[in-house]
């Protein structure tokens, strides 16, 4: 998956769950700057788990503070094309 794609379906994932405008979603952007607290970043990692197929553990989730440490993780995962897991 291209990284602009990615980074369009992380903020829509963010917009969706927690309000966010999606024009501000740029990777260098911390989520607390974007108002994403701890509850709201729960229900963002499980709606992205079901969207790529994949899980995040506990301890790689806890540590997200930017959108880049999201798509980073993403990435990491394997993210392809597709939108699924490589």
């Amino acid at each position: 998956m291209a990284s602009n794609e990615l980074l369009d379906d992380v903020a829509a994932t963010l917009a969706a769950i927690g309000g966010v405008d999606p024009a501000e979603v740029t990777p260098d952007r911390s989520l607390r700057d974007l108002d994403i607290d701890s509850m709201a970043l729960v229900e963002i990692v499980v709606s992205l788990e079901d969207r790529f197929g994949l899980l995040i553990a506990d301890d790689a989730w806890s540590q997200f503070t930017t959108v880049r440490d999201v798509l980073d993780h993403l990435e990491r995962a394997g993210v392809g094309a597709s939108g699924t897991t490589a």
